[in-house]
């Protein structure tokens, strides 16, 4: 519970500051069990709407506002990911989920069409444009990669004609995201990673985290005097291992220490002088910003509004207790309070600032918020033709029921049977699925889209459970990496009952799946390829040699003289041993 009124406090801080200012950045930092540290940061910009329809643009990206004006896009929402969230460990997801996406890219977007067809080829305009701005292969996201979800996303932004959008949503569960997507992301903005928190972005450490996440969102804001905005919110949040980020750069391959710096349990019996079994620390470790990230952070960003009392930039949720040292040459004003543990700090401007925190035996710990619901997914099953899924999720709540929509996004090659589908509550015999919405795959023209409304008791599991088959390929379809297997995208689950607090909503997703395909013996078409050549070779060549050549006897040949071919030959060995007689005499 102190956890969650300290993000609605962080939640606050971040509203008033953008309702105050055209831009504002923000950096919440949660340290996490296991020597783990959450670290949110935050970019919102906001943008007249006449402004950016007069492509008059301030803070809003130029390359990204003439993408959405060319696709018709009226709100965008791209995300990359790498790694799994360990909900059991760290809790509630940052932003309640909204700003995560599953492994590797996920897009949906609502788009302004008069019919589908037109949507769909605005859909395909966006991504090929999204793909060369952030160096990713989004423009592989074709029609079998798209579904139209009916129940999963709701418009976040203010939309004035609704009736004419369009909501495509398309994922690539295989691309792997690296630093040519962290570089375009610092493009897009105000101080491009030079100024401000976005300076302690780092590819080495972002990519390094156990979890990860990069979200760019863009939606339209009206107030209630009609006056609409275009307000664009980049989001990164990673999970840090402190010891393993504060590895120095010259020391790239994590090694174990010399055993005379690792602190001992000298109680073991099988303790001695070579032999050490290290001692489980209990107190909080120590770290700081320019420890963890190898750098310190450079100031404030000159654009961000730094005259309001709420423009805190860079906070911290930690037990009162804990002590934390500033080590800067500017101002910077600090909130307290014993509710809800959370510090925050105003950055200077061209100075750099640091936050170190020593190593602390705590009293007290830190309050984690607990998920509403755990969720997990795998297949089940053997052989080369079918398999089935099973989806696990358990309300951890004791009084109260929730209510979700649960979709699934699976590729044509793997057909489930949908008269197979089965859902179970272990304390309830009733069926808990409400709403069922499936459109099924077309062989290399749409994937499967599955959605359901389902309700879960409190402190129930639900197992979802169906079969599937998996189809074969030809073999120009399969990667390079056939032998791997083939991704299916995470599922994604959407709450609606409890209703997040503002229109972003509360989600969670799944890990990925690995589908094994049946996959040929690729060396046989090359064995084919030189059996048949040889074959034609052989054939090509006796039948040209009878085509063009001509039999004819030696004696028939002009040129040849009274002793034909043997008397040429005879000659031209008389005249060889003459040749070498004459060279040993003069020797």
């Amino acid at each position: 519970m102190l956890s969650f009124l300290a993000l609605l406090l962080f939640n606050a801080f971040i509203a008033s500051a953008s309702a105050s200012s055209d831009y504002s950045e923000h950096l919440l930092l949660r340290p996490l069990p296991q020597k783990a540290l959450l670290a949110s940061f935050n970019f919102r910009s906001n943008e007249s709407s006449t402004a950016f329809e007069q492509q008059n643009f301030r803070y809003f990206p130029r390359s990204l506002g003439q993408i959405l004006q060319h696709a018709g896009t009226k709100e965008l929402h791209l995300r990359f990911s790498l790694g799994r969230w360990d909900a059991e460990n760290w809790g509630q997801r940052p932003w309640n989920g909204a700003r995560e996406g599953g492994t590797g890219v996920e897009l949906w977007a609502w788009v302004e069409a008069q019919n589908e067809e037109e949507a769909f080829a605005r859909w395909l305009t966006l991504t090929n444009a999204l793909s060369g701005l952030f160096c990713a292969s989004l423009n592989f996201i074709d029609a079998t990669k798209t579904i139209r979800p009916v129940m999963s996303f709701p418009p976040e932004g203010d939309h004035q004609n609704p009736s004419q959008l369009h909501l495509l949503h398309g994922t690539l569960p295989h691309e792997v995201v690296c630093t040519e997507n962290l570089t375009p992301f610092l493009k897009l903005l105000p101080c491009k990673g030079k100024a401000g928190i976005s300076s302690l972005l780092d590819g080495h450490k972002l990519f390094d985290a156990s979890w990860q996440t990069m979200a760019v969102d863009v939606r339209p804001v009206c107030e209630e005097d009609g006056e609409c905005t275009l307000e664009t919110e980049q989001t990164v949040d990673m999970v840090l291992d402190i010891d393993r980020s504060k590895r120095p750069r010259d020391n790239p391959i994590p090694r174990p220490l010399p055993i005379e710096e690792i602190e001992c349990d000298t109680s073991k019996g099988y303790s001695a002088q070579d032999t050490c079994y290290p001692i489980h620390k209990t107190s909080e470790p120590a770290f700081s910003l320019s420890g963890i990230y190898g750098r310190s952070l450079k100031g404030a960003c000159p654009l961000t509004d730094e005259s309001s009392e709420n423009s805190y930039t860079v906070c911290i949720n930690t037990p009162p207790e804990r002590i934390i040292h500033v080590n800067t040459t500017g101002q910077y004003a600090e909130s307290t309070s014993e509710n809800h543990a959370m510090r925050c700090y105003k950055l200077p401007v061209g100075a750099d600032f640091d936050l170190v925190l020593p190593e602390q035996q705590m009293t007290t710990r830190l309050v984690l918020a607990q998920p509403p619901l755990y969720a997990a997914r795998h297949i089940n099953g053997h052989g080369q033709e079918h398999g089935s899924v099973q989806a696990v999720i358990t309300n951890p709540s004791s009084t109260d029921a929730v209510e979700f929509v649960y979709l699934e996004s699976l590729p044509w090659f793997m057909k489930p049977y949908i008269h197979t589908l089965q859902a179970r509550v272990n304390s309830s015999p009733e069926n808990p699925i409400r709403e069922t919405y499936y459109r099924p795959a077309v062989d290399r023209q749409r994937g499967t889209h599955l959605e359901l409304r389902m309700v879960i008791p409190a402190a129930s599991t639900l197992t979802l459970t169906y079969d599937f088959e998996k189809a074969i390929l030809r073999y120009t379809e399969y990667p390079p990496d056939a032998n791997r297997g083939f991704d299916a995208a995470p599922a994604i689950i959407r709450l609606i009952s409890p209703e997040s607090l503002d229109k972003k909503g509360i989600y969670l997703r799944t890990t990925s799946l690995l589908l094994p395909l049946p996959t040929p013996d690729f060396s046989m078409p090359y064995n084919v390829i030189i059996l048949t050549s040889t074959v034609i070779a052989l054939g090509f060549g006796n039948i040209f040699n009878l085509l063009v050549r001509r039999f004819v006897g030696a004696d028939e040949v002009q040129g040849m003289g009274p002793g034909g071919l043997k008397g040429i030959i005879r000659g031209k060995v008389e005249r060889l041993k003459a040749r070498f007689l004459t060279k040993k005499k003069t020797a």
